[in-house]
């Protein structure tokens, strides 16, 4: 069926549809939806929103040229992955997802979980303009390293594998396919559950490790915006993965069936963060944090996410090796000082409340 953004002749009601493959969705309601959790989600992440400018990082720049050049390349390094992972991922949920969701409450969910990937984008362009005097230079060299290009490749396999499907479908060449579609968007949630799960926290753990010794303190706030926000992706996903179950038996038959295949895709991005993790210390390690620390960690991180939507866990059990990573991942709502909050008299486009019949008095309107 091709897609359309308005079909006049749709006129099932939104609260039977299945949350993918029905007919797009007509009326943008939200009055009495299927699934609550997702209003729950988008509310949250609404919640949330927040700008980098806001984050004073001033004094990074100075810290940035107190670190020894090992400490530079090990918080580059991890600005350039993160950079291209919240490219890819910036842009594939709508490109992905969108074409064959069915619920208005899950088309909005998708949309704002695009638009805080967004901002991701946007606030390391924050960090690098304000860090290092030729900005241009840490970008060109992003596609360089071959350990990034590996991981977004992985990432964006199972996208484009969605995407093609999705396409045949809206130009009516999907023959007898339906079965494989549903699996390659299950197989596409997985792998971007890993993504918002697991690909980030060695790259996190390092920015905060720099901020418990009084270093790069805005990056590491900054980072700990963003992983308030993958958290509540990451919710989204693993929701859908059980939702999905529930409404369709085709899905209870693909969670089966590709068991095996998912648990192998956490252990490629378990072992994926171990190269990161390898090639990030290569000329040395940092205070508080080691090659051999970060191993452990994401295999912790990976057991907490495989558990959580019921698949076996290949490593062993244990408590969180960085214990004080917790304090930066955990609750709902960061402080920010006055100095760094919206304040509109300096933010460009701020809406002042405070006009009064004088305020233009002596311009020509």
């Amino acid at each position: 069926m091709s897609y359309s953004v308005f079909d006049s002749n749709n006129k099932k009601d939104h609260l039977t549809v299945k949350a993918f493959f029905d007919d797009p969705p007509t009326v943008a309601r939200y009055d009495k939806v299927k699934y609550p959790w997702l209003e729950k989600l988008t509310d949250k992440q609404l919640g949330f929103f927040w700008r980098p400018e806001e984050v004073d990082i001033y004094k990074d720049a100075k810290d940035f040229k107190d670190l020894t050049p090992h400490e530079q390349h090990i918080f580059t390094s991890n600005l350039k992955r993160q950079i291209l992972l919240d490219s890819v991922q910036g842009r594939a949920p709508t490109a992905a997802f969108g074409p064959i969701c069915s619920l208005p409450e899950l088309e909005t969910w998708i949309t704002t979980w695009a638009f805080s990937e967004t901002i991701h984008s946007r606030s390391y362009t924050h960090i690098i303009r304000n860090i290092y005097p030729n900005p241009s230079k840490v970008f060109d060299e992003i596609t360089d390293i071959k350990e990034i290009i590996d991981c977004a490749k992985d990432i964006s396999k199972y996208y484009d594998e969605l995407i093609e499907l999705n396409n045949m479908r809206s130009e009516g060449t999907l023959t007898n396919l339906a079965y494989e579609h549903k699996r390659a968007l299950w197989m596409a949630l997985m792998s971007v559950n890993i993504l918002e799960g697991v690909r980030f926290y060695v790259s996190f753990a390092c920015s905060w490790a720099f901020a418990e010794v009084k270093k790069m303190e805005g990056n590491a706030k900054i980072i700990k915006f963003i992983a308030r926000d993958e958290n509540v992706h990451l919710a989204g996903t693993q929701q859908l993965l059980k939702a999905l179950q529930k409404e369709d038996e085709d899905f209870e038959h693909i969670a089966e069936e590709t068991k095996d295949e998912c648990v192998g895709l956490f252990v490629v991005a378990v072992e994926q963060e171990r190269q990161w993790a390898n090639y990030l210390f290569k000329d040395g390690s940092m205070v508080g944090l080691n090659e051999a620390l970060l191993n452990e960690y994401i295999e912790w991180i990976a057991n907490k996410r495989m558990t959580a939507i019921g698949l076996p866990t290949p490593y062993k059990g244990g408590s969180n090796p960085l214990p004080w990573t917790q304090k930066w991942i955990s609750g709902a709502e960061v402080q920010v000082a006055p100095q760094e909050t919206e304040i509109t008299s300096y933010v460009v486009g701020g809406v002042k409340k405070d006009v009064s019949p004088d305020t233009f008095k002596g311009f020509s309107l």
